[in-house]
């Protein structure tokens, strides 16, 4: 069954105006009247709909009925990622959005090869968000990843944080895996650095404001490989998968 994102009220027994992105996906996928949709607005659960208008820019549906089913993870996993080099950034939110992260802040730090100023920050923002949008359409989350705004690294470690950090660092004398293994589900929130990881005086300053040093075991990730094994890695040890 198709599935969309949907940013309005969906009611049952009303009808909507379709946004005109999903009008034309429609039409692209040549859906006929009477067709059925899932439909989610991101506030919880999902809607079935009906087709009772269909054009080339302009679609109508009736909601018929709601399912309350999630598929989040049964913790808080938030994802503080540096900027990558390229469009890296675009392949690790859309598998962190299919791993369940509900938080993806991007960091910008002293090893960062790409430097945004405000205006192509907030345009890379935007698109991201869309990567958020088709993501969870694809994997039948119900519920958006809360992208953050980028923001320098050494900035955001003095912001409070009600989920334990972690840093993820070759020099970590313990394993993520290992340390999850004596460790109860809870509220997590991974750091993982740009290519060349964070600097030293980063890493100190992570440690000082209470950030655990993790390693990923004897290989040496890629940072747009490390974010995502993390996220599998606390998803097989705390439920999740």
């Amino acid at each position: 069954m198709p599935r969309f994102y949907c940013p309005c009220p969906l009611v049952i027994g009303s009808t909507i105006d379709l946004p005109a992105e999903t009008a034309h996906h429609i039409f692209v996928l040549r859906l006929q009247l009477g067709d059925q949709l899932e439909l989610f607005n991101g506030e919880g659960g999902s809607f079935l709909a009906i087709l009772i208008e269909v054009g080339k820019k302009q679609a109508r549906a009736e909601i018929k009925l709601h399912r309350a089913l999630e598929t989040e993870l049964p913790f808080g996993l938030s994802l503080a990622q540096a900027l990558p080099e390229g469009n890296k950034m675009d392949w690790i939110i859309e598998k962190a959005v299919e791993l369940g992260v509900s938080n993806i802040q991007p960091l910008a730090a002293q090893r960062c090869v790409v430097k945004l100023n405000c205006e192509r920050a907030e345009k890379k923002s935007q698109h991201w968000r869309s990567i958020i949008q088709a993501a969870s359409e694809q994997c039948g989350r119900n519920r958006l990843a809360h992208l953050g705004e980028l923001v320098d690294v050494q900035k955001w470690l003095t912001q409070q944080d009600l989920h334990k950090r972690i840093l993820l660092s070759p020099r970590g004398s313990e394993s993520l895996a290992d340390w999850a293994r004596h460790h109860s589900a809870q509220a997590i929130t991974v750091m993982i650095g740009p290519e060349g990881g964070f600097s030293d005086a980063e890493e100190k300053m992570a440690i000082e404001h209470g950030a655990i040093c993790l390693s990923m075991g004897p290989r040496v990730l890629r940072t747009e490989t490390a974010g995502i094994v993390a996220a599998s890695i606390l998803s097989a040890s705390w439920g999740g998968i």
